[in-house]
Formats: structure tokens, C-alpha cells, sequence
């Protein structure tokens, strides 16, 4: 079954306040640059997941979501549980939700 938004933003939330807080805050900082909202954010990074085929994976369930600020970038970092043993498996650091350049 394919990862939704709302997936991704329990998954965000999971990893605790904080990280849902960083991802408003590289919404609302930016202003009035543009930047996806976190439900935008969270949306993308579904789609991504899921074209990485992760969502269909029956051997890992996504665990967490990590979010941090990296300057004008937040990187987010997805944790998941092999189901056979509990490891956890994280996925590369992803950027690519930068405001756009001015002018």
C-alpha cells in the first residue's frame, strides 16, 4: 500500500515535536520566498518513497521521520524497522525543498 501525506506527517510527528516544528519553520522563515508547506513537503517525500519502491516492502515499516534545518534547507531522514529482527534502516539525508532564489 502506497505511503500518503498523512503517512509521512504521522511519521514526522513520531519523531517528535521538533521535527514537526522544523518543518514549519522552514515554511514560515522563508517568507516571502516560497517554499512548500509541510503537508506539501510531507506529500513529496510520499511520492518519493513510494517511487523508491519502500512502500512496498513488506520487511520494513516506517518508523520515523527525522527533520533538521541545514541553513535555508530543512534535510529529512527516514527511519524504518526491518520487521524480522527491529534494525533499524535509515534512508540518505534528502535536500531539495531550498526557497527559491530571489530576483
Amino acid at each position: 500500500m502506497p505511503f500518503t501525506r498523512e503517512d509521512l506527517r504521522a511519521s514526522v510527528e513520531r519523531a517528535g515535536e521538533a521535527h514537526w516544528r522544523a518543518l514549519v519553520a522552514h515554511h514560515e522563515e522563508a517568507y516571502p520566498r516560497p517554499t512548500p508547506t509541510p503537508g506539501g513537503v510531507c506529500q513529496a517525500e510520499a511520492d518519493r518513497l513510494n517511487d523508491l519502491g519502500l512502500a512496498d516492502r513488506p520487511d520494513l515499516t516506517l518508523s520515523e521521520s527525522r527533520v533538521q534545518r541545514i541553513g535555508s534547507e530543512v534535510e529529512i531522514t527516514h527511519v524504518f524497522r526491518k520487521t524480522l529482527d527491529g534494525a533499524e534502516v535509515l534512508t540518505e539525508p534528502f535536500r531539495n525543498y531550498a526557497p527559491e532564489p530571489e530576483g
